[in-house]
């Protein structure tokens, strides 16, 4: 794998690889799948991974990492870039520092680089499965909660702290009351969704934008199949000799283009098609 590009975060020493792998999957990984996928990535040179409690995913991403280690495959735990997330179980401000530690401990590190809270609500009960009833969605504290991932990051426990799924209006509440600015908002983005109120809104703050679920989440619950057998965007990648999933890492926004924007503002153009 080529080098991949950094990014400089708000309030953050390390740069943050700009691709990295999720280790989210839908039905579930067991844990020895979850770990062998995390290290056959690593001998491909990613560098970083995102996890959250929610996903099941530490304890597996913590072993893959130690056995990394072992196999001479990265020098030190520096070399890579690992994010994890608060879950809506725990977000309360007492419970912030607490459960940053567990996660912590799940993954056997002093450290993790970028602590995000995971949605903008809190949950009153630990939920096996989506949808939850509405009697157990609660508001989020945003000044309780806020403080607890400062304190985090002021601990060490993390390098940088933000937010994931998060509208303009909650990273304005976040924003209001914040010592420490969130350095990322985690949100989907892809072609057929493309957020721009919300990423101007961020590049305006200086909050850099991190997409997840670039391909449409094609065979899971909540995704489709829309981006990645888009005819328009295979012809696209067709005609470059790359691969659907090639075109959409290279999507961004660079002016007009009737030909491969996705949604009704024909605002967007693929790196390919530029």
């Amino acid at each position: 794998m080529a080098a991949i590009p950094q990014v400089s975060l708000i309030g953050c020493e390390k740069s943050m690889p700009v691709i990295g792998m999720g280790t989210s999957s839908y039905p579930p990984a067991d844990l020895e799948t979850a770990k062998t996928a995390i290290l056959e990535a690593i001998k491909a040179g990613y560098r970083h991974f995102d996890t959250a409690f929610a996903y099941g995913s530490e304890k597996p991403l913590g072993e893959a990492i130690a056995e990394a280690l072992t196999l001479g495959l990265i020098k030190s735990r520096d070399d890579l870039f690992i994010t994890t997330k608060l879950w809506c179980s725990f977000a309360q401000r007492d419970q912030i520092v607490p459960t940053c530690k567990m996660s912590l401990q799940n993954i056997k590190l002093d450290y993790v680089d970028l602590y995000l809270i995971h949605m903008p609500l809190r949950l009153s009960q630990m939920i096996q499965k989506t949808p939850v009833d509405k009697e157990i969605i609660h508001p989020l504290d945003v000044k309780g909660v806020w403080e607890g991932m400062e304190e985090c990051q002021k601990l060490g426990l993390t390098k940088a702290i933000g937010v994931s799924n998060f509208s303009c209006k909650k990273l304005e509440e976040v924003l209001s009351i914040a010592k420490i600015p969130p350095a990322v908002n985690q949100v989907e983005i892809n072609p057929a969704w493309q957020q721009k109120q919300l990423r101007e809104f961020c590049k305006a703050k200086g909050i850099h934008i991190t997409a997840y679920s670039p391909l449409g989440a094609n065979n899971t619950n909540w995704g489709d199949n829309r981006i990645i057998e888009s005819d328009v965007l295979a012809d696209i990648a067709k005609a470059r000799g790359k691969t659907t999933a090639q075109v959409m890492f290279k999507f961004r926004k660079i002016g007009n283009c009737k030909d491969c924007c996705l949604d009704n503002s024909r605002k967007y153009l693929c790196y390919w098609c530029r």
